[in-house]
């Protein structure tokens, strides 16, 4: 088996379904934000003050291709990581990619303070509706498999995976 990638809009659930899903498959979770922070010292928020967005997704790139050298595991990739060509490439060549889909709402609604979310600082609802919308044919472009997460337990989310997973086999 090769690397499945969670992409998604933030608060889509990507590293709470990931954890789960790796344990029902018995293979290692990596939260690529939060290697991002352990290698950096720095956290998210402190790495886009210092570097701006396009240093964050430098570390983000390089994150990601460092996975190719790793045993296969359940992946929860930031946001944005499908933002550039070269990372989409990437996700396709090297593992399943699996869409957990959100809407604006309901993700402002699990992340609760913008605060904590850069590219949401200062306009909230507006500001994730507006890049949601720029994102969502990228999102849907690499997925292999795509899961509505909106009124789904995280373990139904599993469930609904899982069972992607086996058609894409086929």
């Amino acid at each position: 088996m090769s690397h499945v990638y969670l992409v998604g809009f933030m608060g889509a659930g990507k590293s709470t379904v990931g954890r789960l899903l790796a344990a029902r498959l018995e293979m290692p979770f990596v939260d690529l934000d939060e290697r991002i922070e352990a290698r950096s010292g720095r956290s998210v928020d402190e790495i886009f003050a210092a570097t701006g967005e396009p240093g964050f997704r430098v570390r983000e790139h390089d994150e990601l291709v460092s996975l190719e050298q790793e045993s296969p595991a359940i992946v929860a990739c930031g946001g944005g990581v499908i933002l550039s060509d070269e990372n989409r490439a990437f996700l396709k060549r090297t593992g399943t990619v699996v869409y957990v889909k959100v809407t604006a709402a309901e993700a402002l609604a699990r992340v609760g303070d913008s605060h904590t979310r850069p590219l949401l600082a200062g306009g909230g609802a507006q500001i994730a509706s507006t890049i949601l919308q720029a994102r969502e044919a990228l999102y849907r472009a690499v997925a292999d498999i795509t899961v509505d997460t909106v009124g789904k337990t995280p373990d139904r989310v599993v469930d609904e995976i899982l069972g992607g997973m086996d058609r894409v086999s086929e």
